[in-house]
């Protein structure tokens, strides 16, 4: 009997009855079916607004991170359950890794960004808070807060199971409880994950919920304080972004749609470089991996016209080299389309650039999927384009076939290269293959108006290179123009897009106790106790000591020069530095640090561990010999990272604000140390 999906919605899985029939894309079986019944989608948000997002919000950004954390190992100790499945999308192992253990790996990724560049709490602040008036009584800075929204995620067919957590991720640690909506073709693997993830019992409630079938009146539901993200073709993506309600509230929406995306290979490069195979091996993966679809992948291969001839017999005979047929199979290195309709779509889309281009390889170099029952199955030949006057011809800048499918374009100059590059009207990603570094220099900056990401691709690179197609966690996925307009993942930029960032103004105390990280000129609270003697939960922000005084000598000067090893000018020759801009001789910058952390330093030991970091360091005036300084050291920024050490203590990050100062009281240096600093417990 056919399995029936179910949507995953106010906490209960709903569907009993089925209705579309989802067939397998390597034999043409049924694998499952989408629910008759119809989703509330009322209750949906409800069910988001009203449980999902309290639980969210009585964990803050570290405890958030800790629970992607714990679900990204929890899915990569069932990936099997998700390999098994993975196989009706027509997907080999190698591409499946790239979507079930590349989306597992997308969720530690953002629990580490979450743990290293989050705050405790709910807030970030995005400061430096900055003085608005002349006597440093008015302040201002921009902080970050939960949108207290709901994030709808529709994603597409190709990657059934990244597709929903990099998008998934981001917003559960800026505390958006999600709806995600996957493409219906391939849906039965994405509800096989969000089972798993239920299954974990780490979900917290109302925090993910899951849409089989339609979006319904789903988006007629929701307000401005909401999110909706879209992955799939540009021509969606422009009839959602106008959609009435969206357009009346506002609401936030990013797209990332298909894009004609292309490699070139530099004029530098000859047919006997390292750089030209690295070429034609770029070009022949992007055309196989996931059988084409993705849309990251090369649709169009720039090539000087001279070397041309020499990339399509390359490539021709790689492609001849790849199996294809049932991903159960050893032997097979390319499996299916993800569906029969899309099957049907890249044929249409092949015949319409064929009208510009000529066939360098396809169906008709004997094509054969191997394995059992394939005739049924979504396979599509790997089809190799071929189009000498790109400039003429609009269908291959135009039109995409979504499968394996890429044109070889000829150009004569590399201003025409990036020509036909900027043809496709905005891509998510363009690679140049280069041995020149004068010629990157000179491409990059131009073609980075329309692409989102571009990959400088030489020897050097290559041995630790990701490859033209992959998304990064840490770096921007997105593009302008047809690409969609759009930004996700980046790190944490894109927590950044799932929150909502205020102005802030007000007296340096009360920016302080917003913010929760002191500014200069707030209030302070200094007591004979050395804050280095308080333990983590002790410590209040703006806990300060003033130290006593050090004059700096001609003997210290020398004594750090020969401890460092630094004889530079300014320190040591008298004649030299009087003709300078200070007229005198100046002590070493690190040796005021140095001083200064004497001055302070709680020398027993306690409850502050180690110092791991300075940030923000700045000498702001020379310090010259007799010159007396002080230092004033302020609790500035707790981060309870919820970690023990060896001995099961607690501890946490405290940064400190340093203010060095001169027997005038003008500022000489300013840094913030940061210490690990253990609990009580």
């Amino acid at each position: 009997m056919t399995q029936i999906l179910q949507s995953f919605i106010g906490g209960r899985w709903l569907g009993e009855q089925g209705a579309q029939t989802l067939r397998s894309a390597v034999n043409g079986r049924p694998v499952a079916s989408t629910h008759a019944e119809s989703i509330d989608f009322g209750e949906a948000v409800h069910h988001a607004r009203n449980v999902g997002l309290p639980h969210l919000l009585a964990m803050d950004f570290q405890q958030r991170a800790q629970r992607l954390r714990a679900i990204s190992k929890y899915l990569a100790e069932h990936k099997e359950e998700l390999y098994a499945i993975s196989a009706h999308t027509g997907a080999t192992r190698a591409d499946s890794w790239i979507d079930i253990e590349g989306g597992a790996g997308t969720l530690a990724a953002y629990a580490g960004i979450g743990g290293s560049e989050l705050p405790s709490g709910n807030l970030v602040h995005e400061g430096p808070a900055m003085p608005l008036g002349k006597k440093g009584s008015f302040a201002g800075t921009h902080i970050l807060v939960p949108r207290h929204g709901v994030a709808v995620h529709i994603n597409a067919f190709n990657f059934p199971v990244w597709g929903l957590l990099e998008k998934w991720a981001p917003s559960f640690l800026a505390g958006m409880p999600c709806i995600g909506k996957p493409a219906t073709s391939t849906s039965y693997l994405t509800e096989a994950l969000v089972r798993l993830m239920h299954r974990s019992g780490l979900l917290p409630e109302g925090s993910l919920q899951l849409v089989i079938g339609s979006t319904g009146d789903l988006l007629d539901r929701l307000d401005g304080s909401d999110v909706v993200t879209f992955t799939g073709s540009a021509d969606t993506a422009a009839k959602l972004r106008v959609h009435p309600n969206i357009v009346k509230h506002s609401i936030p929406f990013n797209a990332e749609a298909d894009s004609l995306n292309c490699a070139i290979l530099a004029p530098d490069v000859s047919p006997d470089d390292e750089e030209f195979d690295l070429f034609v091996k770029e070009v022949a993966r992007e055309m196989t991996v996931k059988s084409g679809q993705k849309c990251t992948a090369i649709r169009r291969a720039i090539v000087p016209r001279q070397h041309l001839d020499a990339v399509a017999e390359k490539l021709r005979a790689r492609l001849a080299k790849t199996v294809v047929g049932d991903p159960a199979r050893e032997d097979v290195r390319m499996g299916a389309l993800a569906s029969h309709a899309q099957q049907t779509d890249v044929a249409e889309r092949v015949r319409t650039l064929m009208e510009g281009a000529e066939l360098v390889y396809g169906e008709r170099d004997g094509f054969s999927p191997q394995g059992d029952g394939v005739a049924e199955g979504a396979f599509f030949s790997p089809t190799l384009l071929l189009s000498r006057d790109p400039l003429r011809h609009d269908a291959v800048h135009d039109v995409e076939a979504f499968g394996p499918v890429s044109t070889l374009m000829a150009y004569d100059g590399l201003d025409e290269a990036l020509a036909l590059a900027a043809r496709g009207r905005g891509s998510l990603v363009g690679t140049l293959v280069t041995k020149d570094p004068a010629t990157a220099a000179k491409a990059i900056p131009v073609a980075a108006a329309h692409h989102g990401r571009l990959l400088v691709l030489d020897r050097e690179a290559a041995v630790e290179s990701t490859g033209h197609g992959s998304p990064l966690p840490f770096l921007k996925h997105g593009g302008p123009g047809r690409a969609g307009g759009g930004e996700e993942l980046g790190g944490l930029r894109a927590v950044k897009h799932y929150l909502q960032r205020a102005a802030v103004q007000g007296s340096p105390t009360m920016l302080a106790a917003v913010t929760g990280e002191y500014m200069r000129g707030a209030q302070l609270r200094e007591s004979e106790l050395h804050p280095f003697r308080k333990h983590f939960e002790d410590l209040e922000i703006g806990d300060s000591l003033l130290t006593h005084r050090r004059t700096v000598g001609e003997a210290d000067i020398v004594a750090f020069g020969g401890i460092s090893g630094d004889y530079f000018y300014m320190h040591f020759d008298e004649i030299a530095a009087k003709e300078s801009p200070f007229g005198k001789r100046i002590a070493h910058g690190y040796f005021v640090l140095s001083a200064a952390a004497g001055l302070f330093v709680s020398p027993a030991p306690g409850p502050v561990l180690a110092n791991y970091g300075l940030d923000t360091l700045r000498f702001v005036k020379p310090v010259g010999i007799g010159d007396t300084i002080r230092a004033r050291l302020t609790c500035k920024r707790k981060i309870d990272r919820q970690k023990k050490d060896a001995n099961g203590i607690g501890q946490g990050v405290v940064a400190w604000d340093v203010e060095v100062t001169n027997q005038d009281g003008e500022l000489v240096a300013s840094y913030d140390i940061l210490t690990l600093v253990a609990k009580r417990g």
